[in-house]
């Protein structure tokens, strides 16, 4: 049941101006799980110029015939405070007539949502205009991860702008669309705080990066196995001081269902190859791989349990290789895998992973298929991560050595 504002909030205040901040398929069983997800957070944009007083809006009839049936709902995020004001300030912008604006790149279907005074408040995309790119995603899957990633900043500690999944009913989208064709009754959708920015990390260069950014940045794309960070989704602020600040977005290709070869784009950075912090190990050392799995088995019913296993997987690697004294540049070399005589080779984490499963390197298939832990049963699992462990110091111990052979040379 659609609720309006004036009851989730005990009586709409006008918001401050929002700040200005930027080949397996998706099966009809799996959206439908998506939307058995109960749904209990929904603005009805037909109510909300009810619960205002301001002379902005002095043509309540034009603004229903507008906005007739319209929703928003929250669908992952409810429990996040700045993903309310998020979806407030969008259904507001929306109640007053504006349309979501297609943007001009990216490979899958992406909008900008506008408010009043013209500042972009949010980028939709709805999974079902999803480009699917990689084999251990699905497509229309990207926008459960783009969530993921926001549940999963804990603190904000790397800088994940709010990030919800919503439902949108009755909303325009596609505006080519001939006036002939029934737009469809809703659309599924990422929804992402918009951070204003000057330019991303490709038009610069990395030194104008502190090393704290770099490693905020590194130690989430660590842990969720990101294979597509690039410096298009690295977003740059210039600040008051001499660094820029950095901002990630774009995650819709973390949490793969298997193994895969992550893309980091800070990995031959030199903030890579400088040590962690006291406070960056206190964080790191703090997180609690079977919380993380809880949470998303609870906010996000519908991510697959093999998912779930990636980011227990690549925790479990980032604490013991961090507690060895391994810098993030070590760690990201250890999850990419190889190329040697043009062929593609296991990484050393995959490598890890097969000894732990017991298949030796003459068995072991070749490195383009991925390496899945969906078959494996609590039991097995478990006995897996225990083994897994175990053959981490004598790893870090070599990777050391090859490190000080290198400089050595």
């Amino acid at each position: 049941m659609a609720v309006a504002i004036t009851q989730l909030h005990g009586g709409f205040k006008p918001l401050p101006r929002p700040p200005k901040v930027d080949r397996q398929s998706f099966t009809h069983r799996d959206f439908q799980k998506m939307l058995d997800f109960p749904l209990e957070h929904s603005f009805n944009l037909t109510y909300i110029h009810k619960s205002f007083s301001t002379p902005c809006l002095s043509h309540p009839s034009k603004l229903e015939e507008n906005t007739k049936d319209s929703t928003i709902e929250i669908i992952v995020g409810k429990t996040a405070p700045r993903v309310h004001t998020l979806v407030v300030e969008v259904a507001v912008a929306m109640a007053y007539g504006f349309s979501p604006e297609p943007a001009s790149n990216g490979l899958s279907g992406a909008y900008f949502l506008h408010a009043e005074n013209g500042d972009t408040i949010a980028v939709a995309k709805p999974v079902d205009e999803e480009a699917g790119m990689k084999n251990s995603i699905r497509v229309g899957e990207t926008g459960l991860r783009e969530s993921a990633a926001y549940l999963l900043d804990h603190d904000g500690f790397s800088g994940v702008p709010p990030t919800a999944l919503v439902k949108f009913s009755h909303v325009e989208f596609d505006l080519t669309r001939s006036k002939l064709d029934r737009p469809p009754p809703y659309k599924i959708a990422s929804l992402q705080r918009f951070v204003d920015h000057d330019s991303d990390a490709g038009d610069l260069g990395p030194s104008s990066f502190s090393v704290t950014s770099v490693h905020h940045i590194g130690i989430l794309d660590v842990r969720l196995m990101n294979l597509d960070r690039h410096a298009g989704n690295i977003l740059v602020r210039q600040g008051k001081n001499e660094k820029a600040e950095l901002v990630p977005i774009d995650h819709g290709f973390c949490l793969p269902e298997s193994l895969d070869d992550p893309y980091f784009e800070w990995l031959h950075w030199p903030q890579a190859s400088v040590p962690f912090s006291e406070g960056e190990v206190d964080y790191i050392s703090s997180l609690d791989m079977y919380k993380d799995a809880e949470l998303l088995r609870n906010e996000l019913p519908s991510i697959r349990e093999s998912s779930i296993r990636v980011l227990m997987l690549c925790t479990v690697f980032l604490k013991e290789a961090t507690a060895y004294g391994m810098c993030l540049s070590d760690i990201g070399e250890m999850m990419t895998r190889e190329f040697r005589g043009g062929e593609e080779n296991w990484s050393s984490l995959e490598k890890l992973c097969l000894i732990a499963m017991g298949v030796n390197d003459d068995n072991a298939p070749h490195a383009t298929k991925c390496i899945s832990f969906e078959d494996l049963d609590d039991e097995e699992w478990e006995s897996f991560l225990e083994i897994f462990e175990k053959l981490l110091p004598k790893a870090f111990e070599k990777r050391k050595s090859v490190g000080l052979s290198e400089f050595g040379n």
